[in-house]
């Protein structure tokens, strides 16, 4: 524990950051309360994002001139200056801004603490922008001091509070975690849009915040810790739990034109309590202990072939060599694992149903998909024949064993080229890619048997998913699919194709599969 608490809190950024607060402290000419953001700038968020991520030089370089700014526009307010020093700090910000936005292109939607953490990076840039707009004195239709309490409120609440719900993250096993760190990301702009539009809004959002906040605090309790480590995380949510009511009360004082609590003593009491008790503690607990990142990078073969398929001479007969490969067939009807490793032999009918609210995107698409001649499906419901042809591919270009694609046309339209492979890991995955411009589609699919129907879905544990392939960096994509395949009779089977997309269904195909005489 020493160690990690020697070495997060002994680096040169944090470092410094405590000299240019002592320089502060003392020359500061302005009101005390600043230095409630000015400790925020210059120790709880270098300390923290260092915790997290290893900061690149040249990173590192940017942020200390962050600092160095906030430090001379404190000990000398000249307007122009200021403006100036407080333009350097959003460079700084952004900077850390761009560190969330790269992790998280190099993971995509999984792995909901890690993204609380990139969210949080980002929401420096926003709170940094509210300090510039504070600075130059910039109308944002708010007062001033508003103006400056929403900096400050990105700062702690945006970034310290979000990377602390991250890093719990990576140790908690509570399937309450899920729901609690999404309000955590989502409270601070619903509780700025009920600021600006509605007092109504504002009193739910925090609310909704004050909920968020002592499940939290419950979830910390009920998970094991280090008891230092235990205590600064659980006393630093405690202080939470307490300041979080002024902002209730504050929030009810707007709706009925009663003042409860203003804004001297919010900044009296509130500002102090998560200044003194939460920004400090929540800085300790996990600088002496940053629990390592669960994720782990994606290992599967993904195909190299982007845009227009090479073609081939060759054909192939169906879209895998054994379906006893991926999943136990002994209940399967044989027409099923005989329409997979005998595709060539069937002819496909399909109907086609965009959901209503996804219409006007799929119709926007289709002027896409037309060009790209992927994913290129009608937008009317009628029933559909698709032909389609199996060819080989060349394992040397597609960089993964035995790709075979399966080209589907409507009449002379192309709609589907989708190239197929296999991959094993924990199981055998059906590794299906999708070809698009200067990158490719790819989606994982998880075999299964349930009551005699073969069951496809992307939406299932190991390396199933969806994901975009680019150049080397694979993104996870917030699209599953599930595919359920059953025997009408020997040479009839039908299937069911199911999209959804942040978990809301947007596409729905019915296909009829007949076996050719």
């Amino acid at each position: 524990m020493q160690d990690n608490l020697r070495k997060n809190l002994c680096n040169g950024l944090t470092l410094l950051g405590c000299i240019l607060l002592i320089l502060c402290y003392f020359f500061n000419t302005g009101p005390r309360y600043v230095l409630y953001l000015t400790v925020a700038q210059l120790l709880f968020v270098p300390t923290v994002l260092q915790c997290v991520v290893t900061v690149k030089l040249y990173e590192k370089v940017i942020i200390a001139a962050g600092m160095v700014a906030i430090t001379g526009m404190m000990i000398w307010p000249n307007g122009l200056f200021t403006i100036i020093c407080a333009g350097v700090y959003v460079l700084s910000t952004l900077i850390i801004a761009l560190i969330g936005i790269k992790r998280f292109l190099r993971r995509g939607f999984t792995n909901i603490a890690e993204i609380t953490i990139d969210v949080a990076f980002v929401y420096m840039l926003i709170g940094g922008l509210w300090f510039f707009a504070y600075t130059a004195g910039i109308d944002t239709g708010f007062s001033p001091i508003i103006t400056w309490l929403t900096a400050i409120h990105f700062h702690y609440s945006g970034f310290l509070l979000n990377v602390s719900v991250g890093l719990f993250g990576r140790i908690s096993q509570s399937k309450w975690y899920m729901p609690v760190a999404i309000l955590m990301m989502a409270g601070l702009p619903l509780v700025a849009v009920g600021i600006t539009f509605s007092r109504i809004i504002e009193i739910v959002s925090v609310l909704l915040y004050i909920v968020a906040i002592y499940t939290l605090l419950i979830l910390t309790l009920r998970t094991h810790l280090s008891r230092v480590q235990g205590f600064c995380l659980r006393l630093s949510i405690v202080a939470l739990c307490v300041s979080i009511l002024w902002s209730l009360l504050y929030a009810f004082g707007n709706l009925n034109g009663m003042h409860i609590v203003s804004i001297p003593d919010m900044l009296a009491f509130h500002g102090w309590i998560n200044c003194i008790f939460f920004g400090v503690l929540t800085m300790l607990a996990w600088a002496i202990q940053t629990p390592e990142t669960t994720q782990r990078p994606f290992d599967f073969p993904v195909s190299q072939i982007r845009g227009k398929l090479p073609l081939s001479k060759k054909t192939n007969l169906g879209l895998v060599d054994r379906l006893s490969d991926y999943c136990e067939t002994g209940n399967l009807p044989k027409s099923i694992a005989h329409f997979y490793e005998q595709t060539n032999s069937y002819t496909l009918h399909a109907s086609v149903q965009w959901h209503k609210w996804f219409k006007l995107f799929a119709f926007i698409y289709k002027g896409i998909s037309n060009i790209i001649k992927q994913i290129n499906l009608p937008l009317g419901r009628q029933r559909v024949e698709m032909t389609g042809v199996m060819v080989a591919v060349d394992a040397a270009i597609d960089g993964r064993s035995t790709p075979r694609a399966w080209i589907r046309k409507i009449g002379d339209e192309t709609v589907f080229t989708a190239i197929y492979s296999q991959h094993t890991s924990d199981k055998t995955y059906m590794n299906i890619a999708l070809p698009l411009p200067f990158s490719a589609m790819t989606g994982i699919l998880s075999l299964y048997e349930e009551d005699g129907k073969l069951h496809l879905t992307s939406n299932a544990s190991g390396d199933a998913g969806t994901y975009l392939a680019f150049k080397k960096a694979v993104f996870k994509l917030p699209i599953h699919e599930h595919f359920i395949i059953e025997e009408q009779s020997p040479i009839h089977l039908t299937a069911v194709h199911k999209m959804h997309i942040f978990g809301i269904p947007f596409l729905h195909i019915d296909y009829e599969i007949f076996r050719e005489a």
